[in-house]
Protein backbone atom coordinates (compact mmCIF):
# COMPACT_ATOMS: atom_id res chain seq x y z
CA UNK A 1 0.00 0.00 0.00
CA UNK A 2 2.69 2.52 0.92
CA UNK A 3 4.65 1.73 -2.24
CA UNK A 4 1.58 2.49 -4.34
CA UNK A 5 0.91 5.70 -2.44
CA UNK A 6 4.52 6.80 -2.90
CA UNK A 7 4.43 5.94 -6.60
CA UNK A 8 1.19 7.86 -7.02
CA UNK A 9 2.87 10.89 -5.47
CA UNK A 10 5.76 10.56 -7.92
CA UNK A 11 3.34 10.13 -10.82
CA UNK A 12 1.48 13.28 -9.77
CA UNK A 13 4.80 15.08 -9.99
CA UNK A 14 4.99 14.01 -13.62
CA UNK A 15 7.31 10.99 -13.43
CA UNK A 16 6.17 8.76 -16.29
CA UNK A 17 8.03 5.73 -14.93
CA UNK A 18 6.11 6.00 -11.63
CA UNK A 19 2.81 6.23 -13.51
CA UNK A 20 3.68 3.11 -15.48
CA UNK A 21 4.70 1.30 -12.27
CA UNK A 22 1.37 2.15 -10.59
CA UNK A 23 -0.47 0.69 -13.55
CA UNK A 24 1.77 -2.41 -13.53
CA UNK A 25 1.19 -3.00 -9.81
CA UNK A 26 -2.57 -2.55 -10.06
CA UNK A 27 -3.01 -4.15 -13.50
CA UNK A 28 -4.07 -7.58 -12.26
CA UNK A 29 -6.65 -6.06 -9.95
CA UNK A 30 -8.02 -3.78 -12.69
CA UNK A 31 -8.18 -6.68 -15.12
CA UNK A 32 -9.95 -8.83 -12.52
CA UNK A 33 -12.52 -6.08 -12.06
CA UNK A 34 -13.04 -5.72 -15.81
CA UNK A 35 -13.25 -9.50 -16.25
CA UNK A 36 -15.82 -9.65 -13.46
CA UNK A 37 -18.03 -7.42 -15.54
CA UNK A 38 -17.86 -9.90 -18.44
CA UNK A 39 -19.23 -12.78 -16.41
CA UNK A 40 -17.51 -15.60 -18.31
CA UNK A 41 -17.04 -13.96 -21.70
CA UNK A 42 -13.77 -13.76 -23.60
CA UNK A 43 -10.99 -12.51 -21.29
CA UNK A 44 -9.29 -10.53 -24.07
CA UNK A 45 -12.14 -8.03 -23.94
CA UNK A 46 -11.43 -7.30 -20.28
CA UNK A 47 -7.82 -6.73 -21.21
CA UNK A 48 -8.89 -4.34 -23.96
CA UNK A 49 -11.06 -2.36 -21.56
CA UNK A 50 -8.24 -2.06 -19.00
CA UNK A 51 -5.73 -1.06 -21.68
CA UNK A 52 -8.02 1.55 -23.17
CA UNK A 53 -8.68 2.96 -19.70
CA UNK A 54 -4.94 3.12 -19.02
CA UNK A 55 -4.33 4.91 -22.33
CA UNK A 56 -6.89 7.53 -21.38
CA UNK A 57 -5.30 7.95 -17.96
CA UNK A 58 -1.74 8.04 -19.29
CA UNK A 59 -2.45 10.44 -22.17
CA UNK A 60 -3.26 13.22 -19.74
CA UNK A 61 0.34 13.46 -18.55
CA UNK A 62 0.84 13.17 -14.83
CA UNK A 63 -1.40 10.70 -13.04
CA UNK A 64 -3.61 13.00 -10.99
CA UNK A 65 -4.78 10.75 -8.18
CA UNK A 66 -4.14 10.96 -4.46
CA UNK A 67 -4.15 7.34 -3.37
CA UNK A 68 -5.21 3.82 -4.28
CA UNK A 69 -8.90 4.53 -3.64
CA UNK A 70 -8.82 7.63 -5.79
CA UNK A 71 -7.05 5.64 -8.52
CA UNK A 72 -9.92 3.14 -8.63
CA UNK A 73 -12.51 5.93 -8.57
CA UNK A 74 -10.82 7.63 -11.53
CA UNK A 75 -10.46 4.29 -13.31
CA UNK A 76 -14.17 3.61 -12.82
CA UNK A 77 -15.03 6.99 -14.32
CA UNK A 78 -12.77 6.35 -17.30
CA UNK A 79 -14.32 2.91 -17.85
CA UNK A 80 -17.74 4.56 -17.72
CA UNK A 81 -16.68 7.03 -20.41
CA UNK A 82 -15.38 4.22 -22.61
CA UNK A 83 -18.60 2.24 -22.25
CA UNK A 84 -20.81 5.26 -22.96
CA UNK A 85 -18.71 6.25 -25.98
CA UNK A 86 -19.11 2.73 -27.31
CA UNK A 87 -22.88 2.72 -26.78
CA UNK A 88 -23.19 6.10 -28.51
CA UNK A 89 -21.11 4.84 -31.41
CA UNK A 90 -23.38 1.83 -31.80
CA UNK A 91 -26.43 4.11 -31.73
CA UNK A 92 -24.79 6.29 -34.41
CA UNK A 93 -24.21 3.21 -36.56
CA UNK A 94 -27.90 2.42 -36.36
CA UNK A 95 -28.59 5.95 -37.59
CA UNK A 96 -26.39 5.45 -40.63
CA UNK A 97 -22.91 6.24 -39.34
CA UNK A 98 -20.11 4.35 -41.04
CA UNK A 99 -17.53 4.24 -38.25
CA UNK A 100 -16.45 0.83 -36.96
CA UNK A 101 -15.29 0.44 -33.34
CA UNK A 102 -13.75 -2.58 -31.65
CA UNK A 103 -16.19 -4.13 -29.14
CA UNK A 104 -15.78 -3.61 -25.39
CA UNK A 105 -17.60 -5.56 -22.71
CA UNK A 106 -18.74 -4.60 -19.23
CA UNK A 107 -22.06 -5.01 -17.49
CA UNK A 108 -23.23 -1.89 -19.30
CA UNK A 109 -21.94 -3.28 -22.56
CA UNK A 110 -23.85 -6.50 -22.03
CA UNK A 111 -27.00 -4.39 -21.77
CA UNK A 112 -26.05 -2.61 -24.98
CA UNK A 113 -25.41 -5.95 -26.72
CA UNK A 114 -28.94 -6.98 -25.80
CA UNK A 115 -30.28 -3.91 -27.66
CA UNK A 116 -30.68 -2.05 -24.38
CA UNK A 117 -28.31 0.74 -25.42
CA UNK A 118 -31.05 3.32 -24.84
CA UNK A 119 -31.20 2.19 -21.20
CA UNK A 120 -27.44 2.57 -20.84
CA UNK A 121 -27.61 6.10 -22.27
CA UNK A 122 -30.57 6.94 -20.01
CA UNK A 123 -28.58 5.63 -17.04
CA UNK A 124 -25.62 7.78 -18.04
CA UNK A 125 -27.82 10.88 -18.23
CA UNK A 126 -29.39 10.05 -14.85
CA UNK A 127 -25.95 9.42 -13.41
CA UNK A 128 -24.86 12.85 -14.61
CA UNK A 129 -27.81 14.42 -12.79
CA UNK A 130 -26.98 12.38 -9.67
CA UNK A 131 -23.40 13.68 -9.87
CA UNK A 132 -24.73 17.25 -9.78
CA UNK A 133 -26.83 16.50 -6.69
CA UNK A 134 -24.55 14.08 -4.83
CA UNK A 135 -21.12 13.39 -6.35
CA UNK A 136 -20.14 10.65 -3.84
CA UNK A 137 -23.28 8.67 -4.72
CA UNK A 138 -22.49 8.99 -8.43
CA UNK A 139 -18.95 7.84 -7.70
CA UNK A 140 -20.33 4.79 -5.89
CA UNK A 141 -22.48 3.88 -8.91
CA UNK A 142 -19.49 4.25 -11.23
CA UNK A 143 -17.35 2.03 -9.04
CA UNK A 144 -20.07 -0.65 -8.86
CA UNK A 145 -21.51 -0.57 -12.38
CA UNK A 146 -18.51 0.37 -14.50
CA UNK A 147 -15.52 -0.88 -12.52
CA UNK A 148 -17.36 -3.90 -11.11
CA UNK A 149 -16.26 -3.41 -7.52
CA UNK A 150 -18.28 -5.07 -4.78
CA UNK A 151 -19.41 -3.01 -1.80
CA UNK A 152 -16.84 -4.77 0.40
CA UNK A 153 -14.05 -3.74 -1.99
CA UNK A 154 -15.31 -0.16 -2.16
CA UNK A 155 -15.48 -0.06 1.65
CA UNK A 156 -11.78 -0.90 1.83
CA UNK A 157 -10.83 1.54 -0.92
CA UNK A 158 -12.84 4.41 0.56
CA UNK A 159 -12.23 3.48 4.22
CA UNK A 160 -15.98 3.40 4.91
CA UNK A 161 -18.26 0.80 6.41
CA UNK A 162 -20.00 -1.61 4.11
CA UNK A 163 -23.24 -0.86 5.93
CA UNK A 164 -23.11 2.85 5.07
CA UNK A 165 -22.26 1.97 1.46
CA UNK A 166 -25.31 -0.33 1.27
CA UNK A 167 -27.46 2.55 2.47
CA UNK A 168 -25.89 4.87 -0.12
CA UNK A 169 -26.32 2.22 -2.83
CA UNK A 170 -30.06 2.00 -2.08
CA UNK A 171 -30.33 5.82 -2.23
CA UNK A 172 -28.42 5.98 -5.51
CA UNK A 173 -30.54 3.23 -7.11
CA UNK A 174 -33.76 4.93 -6.00
CA UNK A 175 -32.59 8.25 -7.46
CA UNK A 176 -31.56 6.64 -10.75
CA UNK A 177 -34.78 4.65 -11.08
CA UNK A 178 -36.85 7.79 -10.44
CA UNK A 179 -34.80 9.80 -12.96
CA UNK A 180 -34.96 7.10 -15.62
CA UNK A 181 -38.74 6.70 -15.33
CA UNK A 182 -39.49 10.43 -15.43
CA UNK A 183 -37.45 11.16 -18.55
Amino acid sequence: MTEITELIGQARAGEQAASERVFALLYDELRRLAAGQLRGEVAMRATSLVHEAYLKLANHGALEVNDRGHFFAVSARVMRQIVIDHVRARAALRRGGGIHFAPLDTTAMQAAAQDRGAEVLALDAALGRLGEVDAPLANLVEMRFYAGLELAEIAVVQDRSERSLKRDWRRARAFLQREMTTV
